[in-house]
C-alpha cells in the first residue's frame, strides 16, 4: 500500500492530482480509521449532542477591587488527571489538548486546550466533540469502534483544503476526500477538510496519510483531530469546523503539543 511520506514544505502545500480511481479513492479513505464511509454508516443511536457552540473559559478572576486582582488563578495541575495520566505527558509540553468522555460508553466529549506557563496551566477555549461510537478503550485495535486513552503527541496536520494557518507541517491532498454517511445518516462531506494526526500507532513527521503502523495493523490507526460531522465517529476526536481551524492556528510545534484523551473515570487514574 501506498504511503505519503514528508515533504519539503513548499511541495506539500500543492494539491496533488489523484493517480487513483474513484473506487480506490474510496478504499483508501476507508483504511484512514476514524473516517470511514464504511464504517460509519451501519447505524446505530447515541445520546443527544445537546446545543452546539464555543465557550470560552478563562480562570476566575477577582474583582477589580481585590488585592489579587492582577493574579489569574491557575491550577498547578491539570483538572481531572490523575497521576497515572500526569505521568504520561512529557515534561516539555507546554500546550495539551485535553479531551474528556462524558463515558466509558459514550461517544461525546468536551476539549479544553490548556498552555503551562510559571504559574500552572492555564485553560483556554472549551468545545464539545465526538469520539468514538462505543466510546473509549485502553486497548483499541481496528475496527472496534472505540477511541484510544492516553497521551499522544501532535505534530502533522493535514486537509482537503488549504492551510488555514498552522505552525504544523501541513499536507494538503486530495487523498483527504471522504463520502458517504455517518452512524446517524449525516454526510461524511467536508470531514477531512481539516485534519491533525494523533499519534497512535502513527509515525511522528508523516502526513497523517502515512499508512505506516509502527504496532501492527491489528491495532488500528488513522486516529484524528478533525472536522466534526453532526455524530459519533470510528475512534477519532471531531470538532466543528470553526473550532478546528482555531485548534490548527493555536497549536505549535516549538510547545511540543500533546492530546490527553479519554473518558472521565480513566483520565482521573
Amino acid at each position: 500500500m501506498a504511503s505519503f511520506i514528508r515533504r519539503p514544505a513548499s511541495p506539500r502545500q500543492r494539491l496533488r492530482t489523484p493517480l487513483i480511481a474513484a473506487g480506490a479513492l474510496v478504499l483508501s479513505v476507508t483504511l484512514a480509521g476514524c473516517g470511514s464511509a464504511g464504517a460509519e454508516s451501519a447505524g446505530g443511536a447515541r445520546e443527544s449532542t445537546g446545543a452546539p457552540g464555543t465557550t470560552q473559559a478563562r480562570p476566575g478572576r477577582p474583582a477589580p477591587d481585590s488585592a489579587e486582582s492582577a493574579a489569574p488563578v491557575v491550577p498547578a495541575r491539570l483538572p481531572g488527571v490523575g497521576p497515572g495520566t500526569l505521568a504520561g505527558i512529557p515534561g516539555n509540553a507546554r500546550q495539551v489538548v485535553l479531551v474528556t468522555g462524558r463515558g466509558k460508553n459514550s461517544p461525546l466529549s468536551q476539549v479544553a486546550l490548556y498552555r503551562r506557563t510559571g504559574a500552572g496551566w492555564e485553560r483556554g477555549a472549551i468545545w464539545p466533540a465526538h469520539n468514538a461510537l462505543k466510546g473509549w478503550t485502553d486497548d483499541h485495535h481496528a475496527g472496534d469502534l472505540r477511541s484510544p486513552i492516553g497521551v499522544f503527541t501532535l505534530t502533522d496536520a493535514g486537509g482537503l483544503r488549504p492551510d488555514p494557518g498552522t505552525k504544523l507541517p501541513y499536507d494538503r491532498s486530495v487523498g483527504f476526500t471522504i463520502a458517504g454517511t455517518g452512524f446517524e445518516g449525516e454526510s461524511l462531506a467536508g470531514s477531512f477538510d481539516y485534519v491533525v494526526a494523533i499519534d497512535y500507532n502513527h509515525v511522528p513527521g508523516t502526513s497523517p496519510l502515512d499508512w505506516t503502523r509502527p504496532l501492527g495493523a491489528g491495532k488500528g490507526g488513522g486516529i484524528w483531530l478533525h472536522v466534526d460531522h453532526g455524530g459519533p465517529t470510528h475512534g477519532c476526536v471531531s470538532l466543528a469546523e470553526e473550532h478546528m481551524r482555531e485548534l490548527m492556528r493555536t497549536l505549535d510545534p516549538a510547545r511540543h503539543p500533546v492530546i490527553v484523551m479519554g473518558d472521565a473515570t480513566s483520565l482521573a487514574r
